[in-house]
Order: C-alpha cells, then structure tokens, then sequence
C-alpha cells in the first residue's frame, strides 16, 4: 500500500436532532461559519448543513434511524470524540456551556503538557477542548 497524500479531505457529519438548531449552537459556542445549507429534499434527502472551523469542516444532518444515522441521544451517548484545539480553551468552554452544554471533565492543565477538558454539546457530541498551558 503506498501512501495516501494531496487530494482526500476527511470531514465528520454530526448526527443531530435538530441540524438548525445544533448550527446555530456551532456558530455561537466554536465560531464555526455555516458555508452551504442543503434543504431536505422532497425525495426524503435529509437536510445537510456545512460548516468551516479554522482549516477543519463538518456537517450536520438529522438522524435518519433507517438509514442507520443515530445521534448520541439515540444511542444512549457519543462513540466518537471530537477534538478541537483553540487559543483559549477556558474561554471555548465557558462559551459552550453558556449555550447548553456541559463539562464533564474540566478544562485545566495536564500534566502531558496541555490545558484540557472534555464537554458534551446539547446534542450529546463529546468534545475535547484544549490549547496551550497557562
């Protein structure tokens, strides 16, 4: 096997309840900027919507439990963390729980050389949230 190089881009799709609301949690809480927003179809295409944080994406959708798309309240929690590393973790975390989420592990220094923390969105998603000591 050689090596996978330029023209692949991974992007997570977040399964979500309500992909309206879950956006606007993204944009308040991370800063993310909403870059396309496919309507659900009349064909039953659930809604889609693309988000850019910094040099990373990801989209939303609903759960579509037929299809095998469940969101973490569906499947009784988060199989996946999702990592993201800020300037200030303390000040993206106070903004995510100001916007309904919650800490479940707090955002403090580590002794593997990093200010972190674990905090689960209003719709289940775990994050880590982390940046430099201070």
């Amino acid at each position: 096997m050689g090596h996978m190089t330029s023209g692949i881009r991974f992007s997570p799709r977040l399964i979500v309840p309500d992909p309206d609301r879950a956006s606007a949690f993204y944009q308040d809480a991370l800063g993310a900027e909403q870059v396309f927003c496919a309507p659900a179809g009349e064909d039953g295409r659930p809604t889609m919507i693309d988000h850019r944080i910094g040099d990373s994406s990801f989209q939303l959708s609903p759960a579509v439990s037929e299809w095998g798309w469940h969101s973490p309240g569906d499947l009784g929690g988060s199989a996946v963390l999702l990592e993201i590393e800020v300037e200030d973790p303390d000040g993206v975390g106070e903004r995510m729980t100001a916007h309904g989420a919650e800490v479940v592990v707090p955002i403090e220094n580590r002794p593997y050389g990093k200010r972190s923390g674990r905090v689960r969105d209003p719709f289940g998603h775990l994050w880590i949230v982390t940046g430099e000591l201070r």
